[in-house]
């Protein structure tokens, strides 16, 4: 994501107009819209939750992408070298419970899979159907075969490059990358056979990586966005994505020894200790790392949307609030996580990514009924350099949401009558 060709980063105001590619019902852009204000006016307040300032850890030294990169068994936020006996034998009963939850689920899918098969193929031959339960049963097969692979390629490479060793870390943290791009892919090709899945990036992402660190926010609105962002970042994007993410996400046995060999965050660490968390995180980047926060803090629906407005105003944010209320498709963004990123990562431009068409499958209800899908998912995203980004924390804070309304206005240029809104 650099540039002045294809890649080039989109000034504030404008949304980048594009040609037809024969989807109508998604292919249409919103016009220019106003440069976002760097003003942030009378009343401006980030908001009592979201700290002043950040301690800034200091800056990972060169000499590999695993310096600060979490282990196996370490805490969620990871700054030393090796876990404690207390937090490697947590991780063992963990991923020992999670791993034989997988193993059981593997043939119960197999079997599910010809069950559906069997019962709803006169239905669907008949009536020329989509085939929805046996698309869902298979991809539900293929995701918890491919989530075990990992877990065997992972455990396999770690026999062959033990230790705590700076070396032997690095070498598991970029294989953890490499495995974790081709497990997504793996993925996407499924979603794609199975549920017509088609993406389109613009502007065109560039072919290398970019030439300082990125913080990277990003829109979260529909069931496997995360996970199509995140292989769109490491396959096409060619950065080594640090991700800030929930904790539940650990019950994926996959997911836990990946991103624990991997500079990670799972949230919600202990309370009050998120914005730190995330700060250094963010110091440890440099060149090709891209720091991914999803700063409105889980998937867009009206009733999210709604306690969002009512939580600024009960905390006297009235001007905000007014603001959150007028975005009718995105979630006003939690300011902690981003602000303490920017002030741990001075020299990281931020990279903003809208998309729509997965917004349509909120809930696994909406999934049966959206599924195949019938649109293109469309992916756009815009550079701003870190030298344009204003300094202070209230005014960031302001930036912060008017980039969310360009947000919300390429979103609602996207969007059809299915589309969850307020």
């Amino acid at each position: 994501m650099t540039g002045a060709t294809a890649g080039e980063p989109v000034p504030a105001g404008n949304v980048e107009p594009e040609t037809g590619d024969g989807r109508p019902d998604a292919d249409h852009e919103p016009g220019p819209a106003r440069e976002p204000s760097r003003d942030p006016g009378p009343g401006a307040d980030a908001g009592p939750a979201d700290p002043a300032s950040v301690a800034v850890p200091p800056q990972r030294p060169a000499g590999g992408t695993g310096d600060t990169a979490g282990t196996d068994g370490e805490p969620p936020c990871p700054t030393r070298l090796a876990p404690t006996p207390r937090e490697a034998a947590g991780t063992l009963v963990r991923r020992t419970v999670t791993l034989a939850v997988l193993l059981a689920l593997i043939p119960a899918a197999a079997v599910l899979l010809v069950a559906v098969s069997v019962l709803s193929a006169p239905v669907s031959l008949v009536t020329r159907g989509p085939w929805r339960p046996v698309r869902m049963a298979a991809f539900i097969l293929g995701y918890l075969t491919a989530d075990l692979a990992g877990v065997l390629a992972a455990a396999a490479y770690a026999l062959r490059h033990p230790g705590w060793a700076p070396e032997a870390r690095a070498r598991r943290t970029t294989h953890a990358f490499a495995l974790l791009a081709r497990l997504l892919t793996l993925l996407r090709r499924a979603a794609e056979r199975l549920f017509h899945l088609e993406v389109r990036v613009t502007p065109a992402l560039p072919p290398t990586a970019p030439d300082v660190p990125l913080v990277v926010l990003m829109r979260h609105a529909g069931l496997g966005d995360s996970f199509l962002l995140l292989q769109i970042l490491l396959a096409q994007a060619h950065v080594r994505p640090f991700t800030v993410l929930k904790g539940a996400l650990r019950a994926d046995p996959c997911l836990d020894v990946l991103l624990g060999r991997v500079p990670h965050c799972f949230l919600p660490p202990a309370r009050g200790t998120a914005p730190q968390a995330v700060a250094t995180l963010a110091a440890g980047m440099r060149s090709g790392d891209a720091l991914v926060i999803f700063p409105e803090g889980g998937n867009f629906t009206p009733g999210r949307h709604h306690r969002a407005v009512a939580r600024l105003r009960r905390l006297g944010e009235y001007r905000r609030a007014a603001r959150a209320a007028r975005l009718h498709y995105v979630l006003p963004p939690r300011n902690s996580g981003s602000l303490a990123a920017l002030a741990a990562a001075p020299d990281a431009d931020v990279v903003f990514v809208a998309h729509a068409g997965l917004d349509v499958i909120a809930s696994p209800r909406a999934a049966w009924s959206f599924l195949p899908l019938r649109r293109r998912v469309r992916v756009h995203w815009w550079r701003i350099a870190a030298a344009d980004i204003p300094r202070g924390d209230a005014a960031r804070g302001e930036w912060l949401l008017s980039q969310w309304e360009r947000m919300d206005a390429w979103t609602a240029a996207q969007a059809v009558p299915a589309t969850p809104h307020v």
